[in-house]
């Protein structure tokens, strides 16, 4: 099947390439995004093949429909970005990669726990500059502090096993219970409890209506203060300005972010000789307890590998008329708390 594929990099070439000698499809790479003003590069395409920060709204749906693309082939997990209600209407099947690596984005967000909390980042600066004072470098051991954990998808899941290893309670929130991460001794509680009781509240959930902005000016008044906040899933599940004066107050003690929601005109791209234009992610660079990494906890060569695999085979059983593993519609949209 003949593809055009958005939002591509030097790696998304490779490691699709390198799987599709598989599939045998004829991949076609674009650099952009997709947008309304991109869409003319998918004329003649059946597919596309997209991204987290590719824009699939009302607009671009349904002139992707009238240029007889059929399949909207998305190479993540997260599906927040496409209108999936038009989608259905315009006959358009939708698939996504639902659990490429959910150990590459748990051992992520575990990374950005322990560099918050011992100021790894902080550390490794001065050390490079001579300066081996400890000041400012003081940190807590995670044995004993309850982490909270919203969504027990199989990401969320692995990192609740991950921190009661470390000796954490651990307590957890889903719409829907998980059995398996009761294993652990994971304790599945309300979000409000998890709120006030939780000393580390790490996101693993989907963006949809009812989680948007799920960490907004409500549930940081029901926060432990000094609340260490880490978020690997979907930016918009943060209010940003909220968080923002949460941690001026210090309400938030430290915040860790690999996704923003504002994310689509920063990452992924090199922007080292440009003014950053978003103030409010600029202030955020400006607090010595935010640690923000650019949307890569995903970016493992397992977490490669098996997205290339995942994303060619629904484009195979689509080509084949069979229903693709990953194919999403608007009726099948768990609410809250489900696998990002």
């Amino acid at each position: 099947m003949r593809v055009a594929v958005f939002s591509t990099k030097s790696y998304d070439r490779e490691f699709l390439t390198a799987v599709n000698e598989q599939f045998g499809h004829d991949l076609v790479f674009f650099d952009p995004r997709l947008t309304w003003q991109t869409c003319p590069l998918a004329v003649g395409f059946p597919a596309v093949c997209a991204f987290v920060n590719d824009q699939l709204d009302a607009h671009v749906l349904v002139t992707l429909a009238k240029q007889s693309v059929r399949l909207i082939a998305m190479r993540c997990a997260g599906f927040n970005n496409v209108n999936l209600r038009i989608a259905d209407q315009m006959g358009l099947t939708v698939t996504r990669v639902p659990a490429y690596s959910p150990h590459a984005v748990a051992e992520h967000t575990v990374g950005l726990m322990l560099a918050l909390n011992r100021r790894l980042h902080k550390a490794y600066n001065r050390v490079r500059e001579g300066n081996f004072a400890l000041d400012g470098l003081l940190g807590f051991e995670f044995c004993g502090r309850t982490v909270g954990v919203v969504g027990t998808g199989r990401i969320g899941t692995i990192v609740a096993k991950i921190m009661a290893a470390f000796g954490c309670p651990v307590l957890v929130y889903d719409v829907t219970r998980n059995p398996e991460v009761e294993t652990c001794g994971a304790k599945h509680v309300s979000l409000d409890e998890l709120l006030s009781q939780s000393d580390v509240i790490t996101l693993h959930c989907p963006l949809v209506p009812e989680t948007y902005h799920l960490i907004g000016q409500t549930a940081l008044a029901k926060v432990k203060r000094g609340v260490m906040i880490v978020n690997t899933s979907r930016g918009a599940l943060i209010d940003t300005r909220e968080v923002v004066r949460a941690l001026k107050s210090g309400v938030i003690g430290s915040l860790g972010m690999d996704v923003y929601e504002e994310e689509e005109d920063l990452f992924f791209q090199d922007l080292s000789n440009r003014v950053i234009q978003d103030d409010v992610f600029s202030r955020m660079l400006t607090f010595p307890n935010v640690l923000i990494t650019g949307h890569q906890a995903f970016f493992t060569h397992n977490g490669l590998v098996q997205i290339a695999k995942e994303t060619l085979t629904n484009i195979t059983a689509f080509e084949k008329g069979e229903i693709p593993p990953g194919r999403i519609t608007a009726d099948r949209v768990r609410p809250q708390g489900g696998p990002s």
